[in-house]
């Protein structure tokens, strides 16, 4: 069998099973029961690209060894992989505990994603760097000097979208990019305030969302899941701003246009619309261009790399038509290639 990893699964897995193993590690063990009311473990599974879940049936020999394997156990998964539009099927499936020489190599992640979040996250700091309002480039470097380990390991959601350790940082990359283009073309943007609210936009999600440094199975907080990634996002700009304000750093930014206090009610509207709807967990809807602008980027960018995994693991129902992966709402239509020249040979 050739060793691959969760990412690698489900862009070659199908309905046809791919004998495969994969270094993961256990993120969560759930019982849950059968429509027949028989118990069984859906245990999730996790490397530094994704993550899968695994059913684990009671009349199985698998399922004693499920209820002894210890939770963030690092093991060689070996089994038959399908897929469907609900995710990934394991069958025939057996594990081993990762020998402790590999077990350094799989914590140090796919070399090809630790290479593109190093560069995003470069980038992150170049487009932070080049915010010209003094107290808002401050709260930016303040953010970094304090929160910037923290911030290279969490993910941007717990499933979904940049589900992933250090999914964060390529999402509010990848949104930063975009940022910048619009604000040239939409000239009534602030582009400090744009980048600003790119990067504390989801930072709540420190907390609701983060690794550890040394695994790959997010941590539930209390805080996180008592409060969410707004209000802790909210809570953590102002308690930034109260220590640049107590160490006296705003002093010289007095008599700055537009005022200190409102630059930061519109960095902190930017955090609470950012959802776009009351429904979506916005405590407030946007009222500002740089709100509206922000959803919209936020949304855009899911939405694509939804896209992006649904079209690397769905199958063909038929040419061109792709099988519906959660939660987009439809079937998948073949992308349209670009436009390529072709000459007569007359032409040549």
């Amino acid at each position: 069998m050739n060793l691959i990893s969760i990412s690698h699964i489900k862009e070659q897995a199908n309905d046809v099973p791919l004998i495969a193993q994969v270094a993961a590690q256990m993120q969560s063990r759930a019982v849950k029961m059968t429509k027949g009311g028989k118990p069984y473990f859906d245990l999730v599974f996790a490397d530094s690209t994704g993550s899968l879940s695994l059913k684990v049936w009671s009349d199985t020999p698998l399922h004693a060894e499920a209820e002894k394997l210890p939770l963030q156990a690092i093991v060689r998964l070996d089994g038959e992989w399908t897929q469907n539009q609900w995710g990934i099927n394991g069958d025939k499936v057996s594990w081993a505990l990762l020998a402790d020489e590999a077990v350094a190599d799989f914590l140090a992640g796919d070399p090809a994603l630790r290479r593109k979040q190093e560069a995003d996250n470069a980038e992150i700091l170049q487009l932070c760097g080049a915010i010209t309002d003094p107290r808002l480039k401050k709260l930016c470097d303040h953010f970094f000097e304090t929160m910037g380990d923290r911030f290279r390991r969490t993910a941007a959601a717990r499933k979904n979208h940049h589900a992933r350790r250090g999914g964060l940082v390529e999402h509010v990359a990848q949104m930063m990019r975009s940022a910048e283009a619009i604000c040239g073309v939409y000239p009534e943007l602030n582009r400090d305030l744009m980048i600003a609210g790119v990067l504390f936009h989801d930072c709540g999600k420190l907390w609701e969302n983060t690794y550890p440094e040394d695994g790959f199975s997010q941590i539930h907080s209390l805080h996180g899941e008592m409060l969410g990634h707004i209000p802790l996002g909210i809570e953590l700009v102002n308690k930034l701003w109260r220590d640049l304000l107590e160490a006296s750093e705003f002093e010289a930014f007095s008599e700055c246009k537009p005022g200190t206090e409102e630059v930061r009610v519109h960095l902190l509207h930017l955090i609470g619309s950012h959802h776009g709807q009351l429904e979506f967990g916005s405590p407030v809807l946007p009222k500002t261009p740089e709100a509206y602008a922000l959803h919209y980027i936020d949304n855009l960018d899911a939405k694509m790399e939804m896209l992006r995994d649904a079209y690397a693991q769905a199958a063909e129902v038929a040419p061109g038509i792709y099988e519906r992966v959660f939660p987009l709402s439809a079937n998948l239509i073949r992308p349209l290639r670009d436009y390529e020249e072709t000459l007569s040979e007359d032409q040549q």
